[in-house]
Formats: C-alpha cells, sequence, structure tokens
C-alpha cells in the first residue's frame, strides 16, 4: 500500500519531491524519484512495504527499460498471473512483487490488463516506446487517484494535497462540486471539489499520450446486475454454499502478507463472517482482532465483537471512542484530510486504525457486504413508501412531513423518529432522488436556503440519476443496490476506509470485494437480498453454519457517532468557526439553532459544515 504521483510537463524534481513528501503517510518505509528531463515525465512514489519487502522498490522498470510503473494497491492473483506470464516466455528480476507482475502483464495483454486483475489498485505506468501515460483504478475505486490537465502540464496524485503542490495545478472552489458535498454528504466521481481536478472513477482507465497532451478515459468494467434466470430448487442450500466457499477463498487470497496482520471486528455480520474465515485459515496461529466502541450504549456493539473474538479464540484489542478523545482526535483528522467528507463515523475508523497499527500492518475489513447484499435500514422501507408514495397525494407529503419534523428529536442510534424524519424528507420527492435524499445532509429546498440560489436537481443529482436509470431492473430493492454499490460504497464508505488507514499507515483489505464473488452476488435475484423483511437473506441463511444466530440476526446498528447529541449539548460547536464562502449565515445559524432546541435534527448537516469550515480553516 503506497501513494503515487507523477506529471508529464513544466516542474522539475524538487516539484515531485515536494509532492511525494505530502503522502508520506501513505508509505513511510521507503520513497522514489525517477525522472527523463527531455521528456518533461517525472514519477514519485512512497512505499508501505507489504510483499516483497527486498524487491518491491517503485519506480519500478522493466530490464530494457522501456515501461515504468508507480503502483499503489495489491494484486491478489499475482501469482497465477506471474506463472501464466513465464509461460509465456517473460523472465522476472524479483522474488514475487505484484508491482513486476503489472509490467509484464501490460507488455503482454497491453490495456486489457486490468481486467485481468483481482485486487485493488491505482497505477501509473509510463511506456517510453508509445511515449504515453497509462492510469487505471480498480473496479470499486478502493484506491485513489486524482489527475488534472492545466496549463500544457498533466498531473496526478493519490491525494490532492499532493496534486495541488503542483504549480501548474490551480484549485479553484466548484461550487457545483460544494453543493453535491451537501447533497451526498461527500463527492461523487469524477468531480472534486475543486474546478478542474477530477478523480479517475472506479472501473475505468485513463490515458495520456505526450504528443497530443490529451487525456482520453474509457470504462473497462462495470456493476451490472444481471440476475440468474434458473433458480435452483433449494437456493438458500446452493448458493449459500456458493458463498460461503467463494468468501472463504476471498479472504483466503488476502492474507497474502510478508508483514502482521490483523482484522477489524466491530461485532456485524460481515466483520464476524471475515474473522471467522480468517482465524480457520490461520490454523494453530491466533489471528489478531480490533474493535472499536462507545460510551452511549445505543451506539455500542463491543460484547458483540468478544462473543466472536471468544468463539474463534482471537487475540482480541478493544478501545472507546468517548467525545474527549474525539476533541483530540479530529485535529490530527483534519489535518491530513486532503478533500472533506460527510461521514462522521470517520472519527471511530481513524481511531481504529490508529489502534489497529500498533499491533499490525495490514487489516480486513467487512466493506463492501451491506451494499451487495441489501443490508441497510432503507432497504426495509421500500415497501411501505411504495404505497406511501403511490396512496398519498403529493400535496399532502409535505404537509406530514412538516408535522413530522415538529416532533421532538432524541439523539440515540437510529432512534424511531429519526429515521421516520429522513424516510418522509425523500418521499417528497420523484423516486430516483429517494436514496440520496434519505442519506444526504441537505435536500434540495435547503440547498437553496444554504446558497441562495434555485436548485438544479438534474444537476446537483446527476449522478444519482444516472445509476437510477442505468439499472436495467425496475423493482426499487435493485435500484436502490445500484446506488449504493456504485455511489455510496465507492465514494463514501471506500474514501472513508482508504483516508483512515493510510493516514495511519495501514492497509485495509475488503474481502467483500473480491471480483469473483462479486460477479456471482449481482447475478442473485434481489428476493434472496432482501426477503419477507429480512436484510442480507441469503448471506445471513449462508453463514448459519458459520456463525450463531445472535450475531445473524440481530438489529443492526451501523458504525455510528453520536453527533446528534454533542451539538444539542455544545459539545461540536460552529460557533467559534467562520462561514465558508458562497454559504447563508442566517441559514446554518437557524438550523444551528433549531437542532440545539430540539426542534429540528440537523445533525448531518452540521457535521458537514463544520468539518467542511474545519477542514478550510486549517
Amino acid at each position: 500500500m503506497c501513494g503515487i504521483c507523477g506529471f508529464a510537463g513544466a516542474g522539475d524534481v524538487d516539484t515531485l519531491a515536494s509532492m511525494n513528501e505530502a503522502m508520506v503517510h501513505r508509505g513511510p518505509d521507503a520513497d522514489g524519484l525517477w525522472h527523463d528531463a527531455h521528456e518533461a515525465v517525472y514519477l514519485g512514489h512512497r512505499r508501505l512495504s507489504i510483499i516483497d519487502l527486498s524487491g518491491g522498490a517503485q519506480p519500478m522498470w522493466t530490464a530494457d527499460g522501456t515501461l515504468g510503473i508507480v503502483f499503489n494497491g495489491e494484486i491478489y492473483n499475482h501469482l497465477e498471473l506471474r506463472e501464466e506470464l513465464s509461460r509465456a516466455g517473460h523472465y522476472f528480476l524479483t522474488d514475487h512483487s505484484d508491482t513486476e507482475v503489472l509490467l509484464h502483464g501490460y507488455r503482454q495483454w497491453g490495456h486489457d490488463l486490468p481486467s485481468r486483475l483481482n485486487g485493488m489498485w491505482a497505477f501509473a505506468l509510463y511506456d517510453r516506446t508509445r511515449r504515453e501515460l497509462f492510469l487505471s483504478r480498480d473496479r470499486f475505486g478502493k484506491k485513489p487517484l486524482f489527475y488534472s490537465l492545466q496549463k500544457g502540464t498533466f498531473a496526478f496524485a493519490s491525494e490532492l494535497s499532493a496534486l495541488i503542490r503542483h504549480p501548474q495545478i490551480t484549485a479553484d472552489i466548484h461550487v457545483g462540486s460544494l453543493k453535491k458535498y451537501f447533497a451526498y454528504g461527500y463527492i461523487p466521481a469524477p468531480s472534486t471539489l475543486y474546478r478542474q481536478i477530477f478523480k479517475l472513477p472506479g472501473g475505468h482507465n485513463l490515458l495520456f499520450k505526450l504528443d497530443a497532451m490529451v487525456c482520453h478515459v474509457t470504462k473497462y468494467w462495470d456493476f451490472v446486475l444481471e440476475p440468474f434466470e434458473h433458480i435452483p430448487a433449494n437456493p438458500e442450500a446452493a448458493w449459500g454454499e456458493e458463498l460461503r466457499e467463494l468468501l472463504r477463498k476471498s479472504v483466503q487470497r488476502r492474507l497474502m502478507s510478508d508483514v502482521p496482520l490483523g482484522v477489524f471486528l466491530s461485532g456485524g455480520v460481515d466483520s464476524s463472517a471475515i474473522t471467522a474465515f480468517a482465524a480457520e485459515a490461520a490454523g494453530g496461529a491466533r489471528m489478531k482482532s480490533f474493535c472499536i466502541g462507545f460510551e452511549e450504549a445505543s451506539f455500542d456493539e463491543t460484547r458483540y465483537a468478544r462473543i466472536i473474538a471468544e468463539r474463534y479464540h482471537t487475540e482480541h484489542y478493544e478501545e472507546i471512542l468517548s467525545m474527549e478523545r474525539a476533541r483530540e482526535l479530529l485535529p490530527e483528522i483534519i489535518g491530513k484530510l486532503d478533500e472533506p467528507m460527510g461521514d462522521s463515523s470517520l472519527m471511530p475508523t481513524y481511531l481504529l486504525c490508529q489502534e489497529t497499527r500498533k499491533h499490525v500492518t495490514v487489516a480486513l475489513a467487512g466493506d463492501g457486504g451491506d451494499e451487495l447484499f441489501a443490508g441497510y435500514d432503507p432497504f426495509r422501507a421500500l415497501g411501505m413508501v411504495k404505497w406511501y408514495d403511490r396512496l398519498i397525494p403529493r400535496p399532502v407529503h409535505q404537509a406530514i412531513r412538516m408535522a413530522v419534523a415538529a416532533l421532538s428529536s432524541t439523539h440515540v442510534n437510529m432512534s424511531l423518529d429519526f429515521r421516520l424524519k429522513r424516510t418522509l424528507r425523500g418521499l417528497s420527492y420523484p423516486r430516483r432522488l429517494w436514496n440520496t435524499i434519505w442519506l444526504g445532509p441537505l435536500d434540495p429546498r435547503d440547498m437553496e436556503e444554504l446558497f441562495r440560489e434555485p436548485t438544479d436537481i438534474e444537476e446537483v443529482y446527476a449522478e444519482a440519476i444516472e445509476q437510477w436509470d442505468a439499472c436495467r431492473q425496475e423493482n426499487l430493492v435493485d435500484k436502490t443496490l445500484q446506488f449504493y454499490t456504485k455511489l455510496y460504497l465507492q465514494d463514501g464508505i471506500l474514501v472513508k476506509s482508504d483516508r483512515a488507514s493510510m493516514m495511519n499507515s495501514l492497509e485495509v483489505r475488503a474481502p467483500f470485494l473480491d471480483i469473483e464473488l462479486v460477479d456471482f452476488v449481482r447475478k442473485i435475484p434481489h428476493a434472496y437480498k432482501y426477503r419477507n423483511g429480512q436484510t442480507k437473506y441469503i448471506l445471513k441463511k449462508a453463514l448459519e453454519p458459520v456463525l450463531p444466530r445472535e450475531i445473524l440476526y440481530r438489529s443492526k446498528k451501523g458504525f455510528s457517532v453520536p453527533i446528534g447529541r454533542w451539538f444539542q449539548e455544545g459539545s461540536l460547536s460552529l460557533e467559534s468557526q467562520g462561514v465558508f464562502p458562497y454559504l447563508h449565515a442566517p441559514c446554518i445559524a437557524g438550523m444551528a439553532a433549531d437542532h440545539r432546541a430540539g426542534r429540528m435534527d440537523h445533525r448531518a448537516f452540521l457535521w458537514n459544515i463544520w468539518l467542511l469550515n474545519s477542514w478550510s480553516q486549517r
């Protein structure tokens, strides 16, 4: 796991060194700089050593010096690919470096290389013969990759903070992206907060030709729901067995490491399953497991994590996140955060990674399970809201919503009033906006007040609308699955995981996002993911031989933080902050006052504005 950067065009080695230094936390073990002054091409790399500790230094070159690469990630099928390439006549210089496999794989398969990879990656490969840079990002965007083409210079980096150190790269706030931040709680790819800087979306490649000085972005993979036409006689048994075997293999692949490794264990279904299979694969060795708890009981899941830790005999570590500890962590987090993101669980995730890094360098996590198997609470609401939307006249929606909004707010985790208010807020808008508005900090009406101008729904919510329309299935469950997997997972969950882990120089791996597992899961019909009020139905049935029922069928808490109570009590406050440009100060003050008085629940918006202000003032 590493950080990469580079550019073609104006600049010098000092510029490259500055960009590379901005990412030292992503790779504290080593750094590498390479440049060709004649061609004006520069490549930088920070290394967190995981595989082939002595032979994996970067930038790495083929023996003839024509192909060079900087690479961030892990390729889990690199040994199989190495064997195939060796049979094809390729000669390897390293013992077992997955980076070298990418070089020879590119020589063998060219731009088709990414479709053969099982792993997580962001890489930039320089082909000196063709005079081109070939960049690629893994299917789900687990590893970040930003780029910009300005003033005759093309530059890229793993983090915005590194990219904008290049003097040719101008970082002007894009108001449209700022609106997306308040609409989603994150900024979906390819947008960033800055006008001329972009994220390469997951499942995409970028080709930059030095002669023409142009970028060409292409999609090599997409997440498509294609349900099986044939249903076996006993799908729970047949598909359950296949799921267990695929997840078992995925976990085994991700135990590949030359450094100490452990698992995140929240006590939920996904992390518990990964712990079970990791402990099984470890044989006699004790797997290390790590958990974060909360002082407030409605948010705490540590007792469930202990059940699994005892069952599978892990060496278990726990840490509690209190408000006092959060205050200590927030300056650290914001100081390293390259782009604002509105998920408050960044705090406990950061603490989890910080504590985990004291013991291991690699951790397995449950990211992707909820998105692939319909594990979130909104799936439970879909049946009810479909009938509500059909039977209740649209003009009445707003009146009902305002009446429910007037109910006093409680701030326990996933309280009934919170879920009801969120659900009704979304139902005030067309179906294709439901998911975004249910999850987002603001709805279009509040955004109009915040920015003091009309909200162009087609523009602000373009990514959510695109995924709704792109889903080939017409049912609400599949369309919601498409939203969570293509947007919320890539630009919210995985960004949080990457930033929190790499701030602490920890590599996190996600077994649920193994491409073989994903290709099977996307073909399971939605009726076996959400069934008769049960979320993750087929996954839970598959894991019944592995996990106790009290883990499989307990209510979901999620990795939430009591920010609603913190803002109401004044533990977090906006009063000492200035107002971010483009935003209407009286609107912010009014929403903060309503929240403190318990008249409204604006926890998500207040956290997003607090983080944005803190990030801009660092």
